[in-house]
């Protein structure tokens, strides 16, 4: 493949164009969501079309999506050429499932907690309502209840 200067960005300039540091893109290329070219001096180089990929993550990871929710979206896109339209759509539609269970887990938190605090106990080990005899306490530590746990 041969690629113009023009077609391509240093590592440093990618950092630049989306405000990630050059750390992070270097782990980026770790997981596999960006990929680099290598120069005759073995300096990286990047494809102009991964400022887009790298501003998703940056979006995505805002979003609460972790990394590996992220490398999984992204193992639909196409190597070697800049995503389509199409392509991004089906990446939404990936993350769109993820943010939906994400806000589903959320609301419940938020109803949960508003019940607990309601009481005015804060403490699952005496609160009757919830957890009489501490029966979560057998089945481990943690909210159990407040993150969807029913024993």
């Amino acid at each position: 493949m041969s690629l113009k200067h023009s077609d391509v960005l240093t590592i440093g300039e990618l950092a630049a164009r989306t405000g990630v540091a050059v750390s992070a893109l270097r782990y980026y290329e770790e997981r596999g969501l960006v990929r680099s070219i290598r120069s005759a001096g073995r300096h990286r180089r990047f494809l102009r079309s991964d400022v887009r990929r790298v501003s998703f993550i940056r979006i995505a990871q805002s979003l609460g999506l972790s990394i590996e929710d992220i490398v999984h979206a992204f193992a639909s896109l196409p190597e070697g050429r800049t995503p389509t339209a199409a392509d991004w759509r089906q990446i939404s539609n990936t993350v769109r499932r993820v943010l939906d269970r994400k806000i589903a887990a959320l609301e419940h938190m938020r109803d949960t907690l508003d019940g607990c605090i309601g009481c005015g106990c804060l403490s699952l080990k005496r609160c009757a309502l919830y957890n009489p005899g501490d029966i979560a306490g057998k089945s481990g530590s943690g909210p159990r209840y407040v993150f969807g746990g029913s024993d």
